[in-house]
């Protein structure tokens, strides 16, 4: 029987094997052709990258942040030398037994340790910053045993400094590094981890002016770690500086009205040029030193600030907690709202005379003063600060009519000053707001609260400060407040409307409340100057134990002229508008000497020259005399 099918051979099945052979070899010939063009032509960029990544490191170079200076050109913030240093990437055992032999040296602490870790292992391939405020001593131990040391790296940056230190704290702000959550946001799109930025103040306000642009430059190391060099910073990228910035403040009277802070009270002062807005001066009391935060606010530091009952991280001056009732130094902005809505003309007697209360409204209100100030007009009622007047402005105005001016006014509004956190000031804008936050409907006796700052309306020292710049200004306008120095004014926020008759009777006024009969006669300054104010004195809460807040704001100019300066002044159960009354005049004496280079008196009051047994002059008792406008 014939058998079908192929016949396997010996030859065929050598024959057969040889071809496999040859295909298996070519096939293999063509892979390895296939992946050699693709490593010497197609990908050639990314493994040469790759092959210089394992032997170079970048490290991020931070770029000088600008200068901020005072409208002198004084420096209220630089750049000096800091260091930092850091670990070069290895295995873990090899840069703990390294943080061990550094830690000592650096008196690292286990918080900043485990902040370095965190931050280092979400990005494991670049260096390991263990500090950025090595001591320089610990730096030069390190330099001189650098064979100790192979992977560690000092760099010497910009590091942020503030010369006037707790005087600046609160307007100024803070660096530090850039947290996770803030790359996320919208806010600070473009921004890198290492990088450091403007925490508050006018550090964060002016962030994307005066932060720069970092830079990189690159370390050579060996296949163990060790550096080897720094590569030429041309191979890298330089940091771009920030630009500078100028402030409207007076770095020197910034640093008096600290100098002569009553240190028993917690407070704030806030000195304003009612021409341009510009921010003079900005203190708030208790402070803090600034240049502890840099690069981190250690955690003993931070519990110890936020465990202090006094609250030195508060700011006084305009931040939320900072509004109190205005008290007295409310009856200024009442006034100016009488006159320029009708109500009340600046010669007319009020039909009750004061007899240290009054029956009104459907309930009876006291006076500040028991005995009575007898009949009033309105300079006499400023001069006093008689509470039975104001009750009878109020009433003529009405519930209604001051919510509706009040809100068109802005009263409630922030000022507009450029800092990032501002809190808005409290006052009803209608008669819904006892409703909706106390449940009852108001009635008309409401007004004998509110007529004399007390009542549902808070407002902060800026605030006070920036209406009062509206009123002591011909026009009855003020534009927004602003520290740092720019082309053009702020957008004018607050606007009294005030005719030039009623400017000149509010300023007659306020010139009364510093001379005899007035409530500080004894921070009446010697008429070289013309300076005017008003006094406040806020009910702290009713029926507590707790003495009153005080409330000062006053102005100056060289008689004759527009003013110049004006400054609003709290401080914290201080009792009586009188004890900061003292404190303004001293500033705004210090401020006008320097500026026109007149002998600087320390004592210019009649309230620093009596306890001291220096002379006062005849000017004392005389009478109030109102310059002729030149």
């Amino acid at each position: 029987m014939r058998r079908t099918g192929r016949i396997s051979t010996p030859r065929a099945m050598r024959l057969r094997r040889s071809l496999a052979a040859r295909l298996f070899i070519a096939f293999c010939f063509i892979a390895l052709l296939g992946a050699a063009g693709r490593l010497q032509v197609l990908q050639v960029e990314y493994y040469a990258r790759e092959a210089r990544n394992q032997r170079l490191r970048p490290v991020m170079v931070p770029a000088p942040r600008g200068t901020i200076y005072d409208r002198y050109g004084q420096v209220i913030a630089e750049n000096v030398v800091g260091y930092r240093v850091l670990i070069m990437p290895a295995p873990w055992e090899v840069m703990q037994a390294q943080i061990d032999k550094l830690r000592p040296i650096l008196n690292l602490t286990d918080e900043e340790l485990t902040r370095a870790k965190r931050r280092w292992s979400r990005e494991i391939h670049l260096p390991m910053t263990l500090t950025v405020n090595a001591d320089p001593i610990a730096v030069a131990t390190l330099e001189e045993h650098r064979e100790d040391f192979p992977g560690v790296l000092i760099v010497d940056y910009a590091k942020r400094h503030y010369p006037a230190g707790e005087a600046v704290a609160h307007m100024i702000g803070y660096v530090a590094e850039i947290t996770e959550g803030e790359i996320a946001s919208r806010e600070w799109a473009g921004y890198e981890q290492g990088q450091w930025i403007g925490k508050a103040g006018l550090e964060r306000q002016y962030e994307k002016q005066i932060g720069g642009v970092p830079g990189s430059r690159y370390l050579e190391i060996d296949a163990r770690g060790r550096i080897m060099r720094w590569l030429p910073e041309e191979l890298g990228t330089l940091p771009i500086p920030g630009h500078d910035l100028q402030l409207h403040l007076d770095l020197d009277l910034q640093r008096y009205v600290m100098e002569i802070w009553p240190r028993q009270f917690r407070g704030a002062f806030v000195a304003l040029d009612p021409k341009t807005g510009g921010v003079l001066a900005y203190y708030s009391h208790p402070s803090f030193d600034p240049n502890k935060f840099i690069g981190g606010i250690p955690k003993p530091l931070w519990d110890s600030l936020q465990a202090d009952s006094a609250k030195p991280l508060l700011d006084r001056v305009s931040s939320g907690g900072a509004g109190q009732p205005p008290a007295s130094a409310w009856k200024l902005p009442v006034a100016a709202m009488a006159l320029e809505e009708g109500v009340i003309k600046p010669k007319e007697f009020m039909p009750w005379a004061c007899g240290g209360g009054i029956y009104m409204l459907g309930r009876y209100a006291r006076c500040w003063d028991k005995k009575g100030h007898g009949r009033s007009d309105l300079v006499k009622g400023i001069m006093e600060s008689c509470d039975v007047y104001f009750y009878q402005v109020g009433a003529r105005l009405g519930l209604k009519r001051y919510l509706e001016v009040g809100t068109r006014m802005g009263f409630q509004k922030r000022t507009g000053i450029d800092l990032p956190y501002e809190a808005r000031n409290q006052m009803p804008e209608n008669t819904d707001w006892w409703v909706q936050r106390l449940g009852y409907k108001p009635k008309a006796s409401e007004m004998i609260s509110l007529s004399i700052g007390q009542g549902p309306q808070t407002m902060t020292p800026l605030k006070l400060a920036h209406m009062y710049a509206a009123i002591v200004r011909p026009d009855g306008k003020a534009p927004a407040p602003r520290l740092a120095v720019t082309d053009s004014l702020g957008p004018i926020t607050i606007d009294f409307n005030l005719s030039p008759e009623h400017h000149e009777w509010l300023m007659k006024g306020m010139r009364r409340v510093m001379a005899k009969g007035g409530t500080a006669p004894l921070s009446r300054l010697p008429p070289t100057w013309d300076f005017v104010g008003k006094t406040g004195t806020a009910q702290a809460c009713a029926g507590c134990p707790l003495r009153d807040h005080a409330w000062f704001v006053g102005a100056i100019a060289v008689p004759g002229y527009d003013m110049e300066i004006v400054a609003a002044m709290f401080l914290q159960h201080a009792e009586h508008g009188y004890t900061a009354s003292g404190y303004v005049a001293n500033a705004l004496n210090f401020y006008m000497n320097r500026k026109y280079g007149r002998q600087f008196d320390r004592f210019p009051t009649p309230r620093d020259r009596f306890p001291r047994g220096l002379p006062v002059g005849s000017w004392f008792n005389g009478p109030v005399v109102d310059p002729p406008r030149r």
